[in-house]
């Protein structure tokens, strides 16, 4: 089995496989400065290539050409419009490297390859994961893994069978500020006493369909050699189940994976709605609402709610918090969304604002409330809210980056190896059968 197949939730939910709490790891989510990517000079650089150069290929590669001790050597994109895009800004950053339009051309081209950070649509991700990994290389792919659960499962056995690394990316994983949040906060302090609940949302604005610029169409033939029937569905293919898995896949993904990373075990059931309700010409749903089940070791169930929406950015903000019978972090990759509030009835967090686990600049709970603000008797009264120490001073994916770079150098365990990202990944398509179903559905341990 190669070193990225071992979970840390792989035998299930414990206070302490929860916690995550060896001294390395504290250390690690404690001081921020310890993330950040070790460049040795007298080591030979990574040869990398990057397969995908659509919206998130080019968030990637900002971060890549910010990493040290690797070197781009091949770019892949079967638009030529992106690729020469690509190529021409790549170069402007001082990176000459070669540009193809085939995977199977690339691969046999580019000798002595080390790793490929795929970032093509999700129908293409296990096809072109299990292609390199059986090539003798590394991957980094982008969540979610597939827009199947065979597809999915497949490279979870390509990764054991090769002994390659196969890091997916759920950066949150190797974000600093979660790290901290679910090391420290949740885990050591236990600031939020008993975990009674979860909740997340991310949503976006209404959209029209992306389009294209003129005279940069791909021709039939090679739109028909990918399955897409025409430019329209190429430039949206988020929206075709043939070729995503819709909203809650896109953006649900990274967050439902909080849920059962902080948890540390998977939900036992699922109930869910959502619907095509707005974008008429789309197969996927454009908004969803799902509540999952997570029981707890000391034999509560602590349920968890995702919403996600399309239609509306609902006054903006995305995050993810658990809440507590004392208290509930919220955590966010958006540092202004990122709050602690302590119940009123909670013990004094004053130990952990010593030890700077919160920031200090607190609002009181006492602080007079304005004269229209009056809280009804059965409202709570306003918490104490509290912020997290935690500055990040690099772009939210490079962390993850540089985790798989060090875990191919032998200097670090893979922080979302396959095997622990398709766990993670099986209730979001619980989910979907949940809304397509009208149901609650059970979730069992995916076999592999």
């Amino acid at each position: 089995m190669p070193p990225s197949a071992t979970p840390d939730s792989a035998t299930g939910f414990t206070r302490r496989s929860f916690l995550g709490l060896s001294a390395g790891a504290l250390a690690l989510a404690s001081t921020p400065r310890l993330f950040a990517q070790t460049v040795n000079p007298s080591e030979k650089p990574l040869r990398i290539a990057l397969v995908g150069y659509g919206a998130q290929g080019r968030v990637l590669a900002e971060s890549l050409l910010k990493i040290g001790d690797i070197k781009l050597v091949a770019l892949c994109d079967m638009w030529d419009y992106a690729r020469t895009y690509g190529e021409r800004s790549f170069k402007a950053a001082g990176v000459d490297l070669n540009g193809y339009r085939d995977l199977d051309e690339m691969l046999a081209k580019e000798k002595g390859l080390d790793a490929v950070i795929i970032a093509t649509p999700d129908v293409f991700h296990a096809p072109h994961t299990n292609t390199c990994l059986k090539a003798g290389l590394h991957v980094y792919c982008e969540k979610m893994m597939s827009n199947t659960v065979e597809g999915a499962r497949s490279m979870v056995q390509t990764m054991k069978e090769t002994g390659r690394l196969l890091q997916i990316g759920h950066q949150r994983r190797s974000n600093p500020r979660y790290r901290f949040a679910r090391e420290r906060l949740l885990g050591e302090a236990k600031l939020v006493g008993q975990i009674t609940g979860a909740q997340a949302q991310w949503n976006r604005a209404a959209t029209k369909d992306l389009g294209w610029p003129k005279k940069s169409d791909i021709s039939a033939e090679t739109l028909a050699h990918y399955g897409f029937p025409d430019m329209a569905t190429f430039r949206n293919w988020r929206w075709f189940k043939k070729f995503g898995g819709g909203p809650l896949s896109d953006l649900g993904a990274h967050q439902i994976d909080i849920f059962s990373w902080f948890f540390g075990r998977l939900p036992s059931t699922v109930i869910a709605s959502g619907g095509v309700d707005f974008y008429k010409t789309h197969e996927w749903f454009d908004n969803a609402m799902v509540i999952y089940e997570f029981p707890q070791p000391e034999g509560h169930v602590a349920r968890a709610f995702y919403q996600v929406q399309t239609t509306t950015s609902s006054g903006g903000g995305y995050w993810e918090q658990f809440m507590g019978s004392e208290g509930t972090v919220r955590i966010s990759e958006n540092p202004t969304q990122t709050k602690i509030y302590r119940e009123a009835a909670a013990p004094s967090w004053e130990e952990w604002v010593r030890k700077n686990y919160l920031r200090a600049d607190v609002v009181a709970a006492s602080a007079a409330p304005a004269a229209d603000a009056k809280v009804d008797a059965r409202e709570t009264a306003p918490l104490a809210t509290y912020g997290l120490p935690i500055s990040l001073n690099k772009a939210i994916h490079q962390y993850h980056l540089e985790n798989f770079f060090q875990a191919i150098r032998g200097k670090a365990k893979l922080n979302c190896p396959a095997d622990e990202a398709f766990r993670s990944e099986y209730p979001i398509f619980k989910a979907i059968e949940a809304i397509e179903k009208r149901q609650l559905i059970t979730i069992e341990e995916p076999v592999v």
